[in-house]
């Protein structure tokens, strides 16, 4: 039954926990009716929902604001997202000339460029430097340890950031400013070869975001390295890479294979057009965390042993799934999905339940599921992680 369903006694639409086949009744007790519109599916879940999966779903707009001159952030973690273990997620922007301050993580950066543009700089432990332009669909990757600043262009800008932790918090992190604060002046004076006066200015806490000035063209702020500049890139343009197209939508990988630095976070960037789902899958190598772009999606979760799951999910929100749990999304809007797999992995990899009947014996397939020619025939052996068929719809009435 989807969000607009009637109340059976009144004219009102108003979503009521009433399944199609009758099973539930009206809820006539305080509650959030914009919540119940954006959730079908936890309202009314699917008949095929069962056991005791834990939440898989958080969104950025629950999520604490932190508002500094210069831009904000907001992030989930573990706190939010009690399952989430392997990444964590940052979701910042810099107005033009915004400064995420200089600094560095025990965990690996990774960066998805939502709008906008900025400039970035790191140097690694053998001093080769590296600074970049980047906009909408490239990424960066800066791994443990390199210390790095991320800065708004002309029309600011908003991002992803991905770590290796679920516990990581970018509000607790190694900054430049807060390091000076904490070091006695005698020693800063003795560490740069300069008079303590130099150091009078200093921030007395740390800093995080601040406001510049937008900088000039980056040919004006190219730093010569005595020793050149890092041999692996981190920068990546994602959008610019060429699809794996297959009917319904689309999927971009990126892992270390084709952007070499990415040696702990593998991605996929998915779209899913309307009338179209992500096909029965799971993933053997970690867990999956996703971040929704646009549209509107419902996601299923199996965890074996009886149970399922049934979440919805719209841009700006993070879904999760569990190493190995079988899953899929389908669009349930009327625009286009997108949305970002990424995995705490060097590399992407994924089991399709398609390509996998396919390639098993057809008679041991059809004792096992009750099935004949009619489905064994239709078993794909090239993996389409995007499916759509003439005639399929999503009918949550039907549920």
């Amino acid at each position: 039954m989807d969000s607009n369903h009637r109340n059976p006694q009144s004219a009102s639409p108003i979503p009521q926990p009433i399944r199609s086949d009758g099973a539930g009744g009206v809820d006539r007790g305080p509650r959030d009716i914009m919540r119940d519109r954006q959730n079908p599916n936890l309202l009314v879940p699917p008949q095929t929902d069962a056991g005791l999966i834990p939440n898989l779903r958080y969104s950025f707009s629950d999520a604490h604001m932190q508002l500094n001159h210069g831009g904000w952030s907001r992030e989930i973690t573990v706190r939010e997202l009690p399952i989430a273990k392997t990444l964590a997620g940052v979701n910042m922007s810099l107005t033009p000339g915004g400064v995420r301050e200089l600094h560095w993580h025990q965990q690996a950066e990774w960066a998805y460029m939502l709008i906008g543009r900025a400039r970035i700089t790191a140097v690694d432990q053998y001093g080769r430097n590296f600074i970049a332009d980047v906009g909408p669909g490239d990424l960066w990757y800066f791994p443990p340890g390199i210390p790095h600043s991320i800065q708004g262009l002309e029309e600011g800008c908003e991002f992803l950031l991905v770590f290796d932790d679920g516990s990581f918090s970018d509000l607790n992190t190694l900054s430049l400013s807060d390091w000076f604060a904490h070091t006695p002046p005698e020693v800063l004076s003795a560490n740069f070869g300069v008079p303590q006066e130099a150091f009078r200015d200093i921030p007395s806490e740390q800093v995080y975001i601040y406001q510049d000035k937008i900088p000039g063209p980056i040919e004006t702020q190219r730093v010569e390295s005595p020793y050149g500049s890092v041999p692996l890139g981190f920068t990546h343009r994602l959008l610019a890479q060429p699809p794996l197209r297959t009917p319904g939508g689309s999927v971009r990988i990126v892992d270390s294979t084709n952007f070499p630095i990415s040696r702990t976070i593998a991605a996929a960037l998915v779209e899913i057009q309307p009338g179209a789902m992500r096909e029965l899958h799971w993933h053997p190598n970690n867990d999956e965390w996703q971040y929704y772009l646009t549209g509107q999606a419902r996601m299923t979760v199996f965890g074996g042993d009886g149970s399922a799951r049934t979440f919805d999910y719209r841009a700006g929100d993070v879904g999760y799934v569990p190493f190995a749990q079988g899953h899929y999304v389908q669009n349930t809007g009327s625009e286009t999905v997108w949305f970002l797999e990424m995995f705490k992995s060097d590399r992407f990899q994924d089991v399709s339940l398609n390509q996998w009947l396919a390639l098993t014996p057809s008679e041991l397939v059809g004792s096992n599921l009750h099935i004949g020619a009619d489905v064994l025939d239709k078993l794909r052996k090239v993996k389409w992680p995007v499916v759509t068929y003439p005639g399929f719809e999503y009918d949550p009435s039907k549920q």
